[in-house]
């Protein structure tokens, strides 16, 4: 899945980097990943071989060593004042990056956009207000004063294809563009399990029961930091009954009568889809 851990990329904490030797510098000024123009493939993008920022006209403020990829290390930072202006690079978000860094590159760079931002956000510890320091050896902020230990955060999420027969069952959110359905999903709530929440969210949102929820696959979704678990489930009982304040529409579809727009294939929502929509049609 998109997002999912590259096979040339190997998380760590600890770096062995040699001073002045070139290094992948995901940089990021508020949610904009820096990249640089691709020589050598028109409209293809990279991530910056340098050896420090600097070398653009860049300061940034602590870096986070995020790993290798295959034997380079790779960085994350934040920029820190207003970075010069340089035509050797650009600054985009993520979702517009999609096709235009490889596979690999733009799953680190959800990684590495997740640690800058974890960083960025938890400079002062939430209990005391002490300034947090670097835990050695793990991905964690200690409080020096308190003691507090503060992690990456990450929310789980769960999305859930729900199919009757033939049919499946879409809706779309009122902050979806216009046309576009997709699976329902939502976030988990504090002691359920992922399959209560399943539960939950389907009745919450459309009223109706399930049973039979088999696991799909996950994918990390740094907008800013979830965790999508995806699941199949089988119609229960119930009619639609959308909640307005969640659904704009919820409705049954079939493979010969599809919704005007798909999620993206950058999602695990249309990998979902898409793997519903190949079964009906092979069924």
């Amino acid at each position: 899945m998109i997002f999912s851990t590259p096979k040339k990329f190997t998380p760590a904490t600890k770096t062995v980097h040699v001073s002045g030797a070139k290094a992948l510098w995901f940089i990021f000024k508020k949610n904009d990943l820096l990249v640089m123009h691709n020589s050598g493939t028109e409209g293809a993008l990279e991530i910056p071989n340098l050896t420090d920022p600097s070398e653009l006209g860049i300061s940034t403020g602590p870096q986070q060593f995020i790993g290798y990829y295959g034997d380079q290390p790779c960085y994350a930072a934040v920029v820190s004042g207003i970075p010069k202006e340089n035509d050797s690079f650009i600054w985009s978000g993520l979702r517009a990056l999609f096709g235009r860094l490889t596979d690999e590159l733009f799953s680190v760079s959800g990684r590495a956009y997740q640690i800058a931002d974890w960083h960025r956000g938890h400079q002062y510890c939430g209990r005391c207000g002490t300034k947090n320091s670097l835990q050695e050896g793990e991905r964690c902020l200690v409080c020096p004063s308190c003691g507090q230990l503060h992690y990456p955060r990450v929310s789980p999420a769960i999305m859930v294809m729900i199919q009757k027969a033939e049919e499946f069952l879409l809706a779309r959110s009122p902050h979806f563009i216009p046309g576009m359905y997709s699976a329902l999903a939502g976030f988990s709530e504090p002691g359920e399990t992922l399959e209560e929440t399943v539960h939950r969210e389907v009745y919450e949102e459309v009223g109706i029961r399930v049973k039979n929820i088999r696991y799909f696959a996950s994918q990390p979704w740094p907008f800013p930091h979830s965790l999508m678990i995806a699941f199949h489930a089988d119609y229960a009982s119930g009619e639609i009954n959308i909640d307005p304040d969640e659904i704009e529409d919820a409705n049954w579809f079939n493979v010969h009568n599809l919704p005007e727009r798909l999620p993206g294939l950058i999602s695990i929502s249309r990998k979902l889809i898409d793997a519903t929509l190949n079964e009906l049609r092979h069924h």
